[in-house]
């Protein structure tokens, strides 16, 4: 896929980013990914490789998690995820990501904001005490590639226990002055909602590349920027509508063997994608740079990537 025209690789060299210009608002949680034995599964009653909310019986089982087990902590939430990788992929200046979320007043809330910090993502998280910090237990169990370590392991049970994130106030924190000028001061927003676009509008047709063209045509509020509508379809083709036509575009191969975990692709997705959007580059680079960053974190367990990206 081509990189764009010429005048895009000159503004790649003009073009400086400046902090707060990303700004991505959602649920926050803590991710707590620890190898697990099938013991623990059946205590919770929990199977390999599903993903589900937090009950009450599960209530005992987030401090249990990190007291029996050898856990890593990242921090997590799809929109938190995708800014965090659109941070990896800039990598400097550090805090182009901004990001708001609720947590709570405890342990996990802290080691949030820690992580957060590690990966230079500027988080402005509001703080109350109704609701613990949420969290997401990533309940890993070996597969039989006789794994020894967080990155060569398979099936993960998800319990998320959305908590705090649930409890945002407007009023006690975007609407604050200081919060509020971090909201302008940015030029890209990002706030992940999911929705089966041509069911809900009666769109009347399966096909995804008619559902995209006719996403792209409703009615939007600024008529100075169009809109672009971006599908992606796990190993499938990439689906992207803009006014005048719609296009395709292929993932990344890679070897089945080679993939670890696909929880966090499409964050990443969105990451890669962002990245790009703040320099106001090309399309065709910022869905480049989209199945990067998804093929790098399906080969990792969580959202998680090396230390810098491999991106040209």
């Amino acid at each position: 896929m081509a990189d764009g025209p010429q005048p895009a690789k000159k503004a790649k060299l003009q073009l400086k980013l400046s902090e707060n210009v990303l700004f991505g608002m959602g649920n926050p949680l803590l991710d707590i990914c620890a190898v697990v034995d099938t013991d623990f599964l059946e205590k919770y009653g929990l199977k390999a490789d599903d993903q589900i909310l937090a009950e009450e019986k599960h209530k005992d089982m987030f401090a249990e998690l990190v007291k029996k087990f050898k856990v890593e902590y990242h921090a997590g939430g799809s929109t938190q995820n995708s800014v965090k990788v659109a941070q990896w992929m800039i990598q400097k200046p550090h805090k182009v990501a901004t990001f708001f979320g609720c947590i709570g007043k405890d342990k996990f809330g802290e080691i949030l904001k820690k992580k957060a910090e590690e990966g230079h993502v500027d988080a402005y998280y509001y703080e109350q005490d109704e609701q613990p910090t949420g969290t997401c237990a990533a309940c890993i169990t070996k597969d039989n590639r006789s794994a020894t370590t967080l990155k060569k392991v398979g099936l993960r049970s998800l319990v998320a226990n959305l908590a705090a994130a649930n409890c945002y106030k407007k009023d006690q924190h975007l609407d604050k002055k200081e919060n509020w000028q971090l909201v302008e001061k940015a030029k890209v927003y990002y706030i992940a909602e999911a929705a089966t676009f041509g069911g809900e509008q009666g769109f009347e047709t399966e096909d995804i590349k008619q559902i995209a063209k006719k996403a792209q045509a409703l009615p939007k509020l600024n008529e100075k920027r169009q809109r672009i509508v971006v599908f992606t379809q796990g190993k499938e083709d990439t689906i992207v509508a803009t006014a005048d036509k719609v296009m395709s575009f292929p993932v990344l191969r890679i070897k089945q063997e080679d993939i670890i975990d696909t929880n966090g692709a499409g964050d990443a997705f969105v990451g890669g994608y962002l990245s790009q959007l703040v320099y106001n580059r090309p399309l065709e680079q910022c869905i480049r740079a989209a199945h990067y960053s998804a093929n790098v974190i399906i080969q990792n367990s969580g959202c998680t990537f090396p230390e810098t990206p491999d991106f040209h």
